[in-house]
């Protein structure tokens, strides 16, 4: 592999969790495994019983920690991440945001990476396939219900809800400045996107699902009204 492609010593890793567990430590570890270099982590406000796995990222090299002190929402806490990546990290060519839950394999946020320094324009967008046996039942509706909204805007997406993505260097500083502080901030992100005309690119990632789950803040009723009254007001704003 060409070091110039090799998105690990050239991009930025950007990683918001909230009350994490022993997988947020496997994430980590196997991050640092793989050779990435620079990793932002965000607590968003993480109570004082899950603050160690924390404390544990930060004593590595590797790993600069940013610390609410209440929870401030997975947006807010992707747009500090971004708002350090620029301050700190001005040489990067790019942004991977991940989820700490496990959900993201090691060699698919390589595999976005990758094929983002390769597409030098395009967000790359790390896509389960919600067909497969053993889904969670919530993430399918979630799912299905915001897929049905993007449709509307002419927006043809397999995930959705993807926390998988590969952002050049070049649209992070758009991005701090995009409206939503909880989960609508990533489906905020898609809207301004088209709007924008920042192309984008599906990257097939594996499906993973633990414990039905169950360390998901997605909440599919209140979380995706919340991406309904966005997406309805983004709607009229352009008629």
């Amino acid at each position: 592999m060409s070091e110039t492609l090799d998105c690990r010593t050239r991009c930025v890793i950007v990683l918001p969790s909230l009350n994490p567990n022993e997988k947020f430590d496997r994430v980590i570890d196997g991050l640092r495994e793989a050779g990435f270099q620079r990793i932002v982590v965000v607590d968003d406000g993480s109570d004082e019983q899950h603050r160690e796995h924390f404390d544990r990222a930060e004593s590595f090299p590797e790993c600069t920690v940013i610390r609410h002190e209440v929870n401030k929402g997975k947006g807010r806490a992707l747009k500090d991440g971004f708002i350090e990546v620029l301050r700190s990290f001005p040489d990067a060519e790019g942004v991977i945001t991940i989820d700490g839950d496990g959900q993201h394999l090691t060699k698919d946020i390589i595999a976005c990476g990758n094929r983002m320094l390769e597409e030098k324009d395009k967000v790359i967008l790390g896509c389960r396939n919600f067909d497969l046996p053993g889904v969670p039942s919530r993430s399918v509706a979630g799912n299905k219900t915001t897929s049905g909204l993007f449709r509307l805007y002419g927006i043809t997406l397999s995930d959705t809800q993807t926390g998988l993505r590969a952002i050049p260097m070049r649209y992070v500083s758009r991005f701090t400045g995009i409206e939503g502080e909880r989960f609508e901030y990533e489906t905020n992100m898609l809207l301004k996107m088209k709007r924008r005309g920042i192309g984008f690119l599906e990257q097939e990632i594996e499906t993973v699902y633990e414990d039905e789950n169950a360390g998901s803040h997605y909440s599919t009723i209140k979380d995706s009204w919340r991406i309904f009254r966005i997406m309805a007001k983004d709607l009229l704003r352009r008629n």
